[in-house]
């Protein structure tokens, strides 16, 4: 398999996917466009995706181009690695917070943009506050139902997981303090939990040497 990802300091989608991957335990092989150069960004990632967008994997001659499908694909290809929780209550839980990541906080991803490098104390816009609450709600009452099972939204790691880390790194780079939005703890932890990962700490390594 190949995964086709952007700038690893910017890129959320490619984290999602290089994440669910890198959990999957099987073997890939990575290529890296970089973004935000006009004059070749933009034809690189054409010429390998349909929607001229990344992350994409490439099985075989098979071609997916969502970062979601890519985790799902995954996780029915590579059962063992268990990307999803065997319980179906766990489960649709886990798959509607990453539904929710996928198509939702809008404010939060505009106003707040993942770099890695970033940090700062930004003044946010109620609406991102609003994006923020949500998050914390989400987190808490997860993480509550699930947390003697494990560190992470569900207990074990999982696609939820993968799609929240790159959250977790918005509120490090703003300088977001949960507490200001509800938190009494549980999301911070769980927050921190995402970043510590072997996984997510040799990304920010790469991020950081791109810089």
């Amino acid at each position: 398999m190949e995964l086709v990802i952007g700038t690893r300091k910017w890129s959320t989608w490619s984290l999602r996917a290089w994440l669910a991957l890198k959990r999957s335990g099987a073997d890939f092989t990575l290529t890296v466009i970089p973004l935000r150069e006009a004059a070749t960004s933009e034809a690189a990632i054409a010429a390998r995706s349909p929607s001229k967008l990344v992350p994409v994997l490439k099985d075989g001659e098979l071609t997916i181009w969502d970062s979601l499908a890519i985790c799902e694909y995954l996780n029915d290809k590579l059962p063992a690695a268990r990307l999803w929780p065997q319980d179906m209550a766990r489960r649709a839980l886990g798959r509607a917070a990453a539904a929710e990541m996928h198509s939702g906080f809008a404010s939060l991803r505009g106003e707040c943009p993942m770099d890695i490098a970033l940090r700062l104390e930004a003044d946010l816009t109620e609406a991102t506050g609003k994006n923020i609450r949500r998050i914390v709600e989400l987190w808490s009452e997860l993480r509550g139902r699930f947390g003697k099972d494990g560190p992470f939204l569900l207990g074990d790691w999982s696609i939820a997981d993968a799609f929240y880390t790159p959250v977790a790194t918005r509120f490090r780079s703003y300088g977001v303090k949960l507490s200001d939005y509800g938190d009494t703890g549980v999301a911070g932890e769980y927050g921190n939990a995402l970043l510590a990962t072997p996984e997510f700490k040799a990304w920010e390594a790469a991020a950081l040497k791109e810089a």
